[in-house]
């Protein structure tokens, strides 16, 4: 006897999933290297709200640092690794799957 597919939701990532980590990780996924100023201006955050969920993605393996200056500016670059990409993609998945299902659902409330 075959046990039944899990649900989708049960694919998603808790590291990834968090909308500022999500945001990371496609902007890494557009553009092979991203300042963290950039990240820092496009998803609207402070520093310290950033570096946070960055550290969180570096411990996971996610993403790598890079620092170094652009003329006499101190500045770090973010970049995502092979197994980031992996994640990713794994998340996407998990995340179409959801939605399939939604769309096959009947989500129009029933009529009285």
């Amino acid at each position: 006897m075959s046990e039944a597919l899990p649900h989708p939701a049960v694919g998603l990532d808790d590291v990834i999933h968090q909308r500022v980590r999500l945001g990371v990780l496609v902007m890494l996924a557009e553009i092979p290297e991203v300042a963290f100023a950039t990240l820092r201006t496009e998803l609207r955050l402070t520093d310290g709200n950033l570096n946070r969920h960055v550290q969180v993605l570096v411990d996971a393996g996610l993403v790598t640092l890079t620092k170094g200056y652009e003329g006499n500016r101190p500045r770090t670059w973010v970049k995502l690794t092979r197994d980031g990409r992996r994640a990713l993609r794994a998340e996407l998945a998990a995340l179409e799957q959801l939605t399939a299902r939604l769309k096959a659902a009947d989500l129009d409330e029933p009529s009285p």
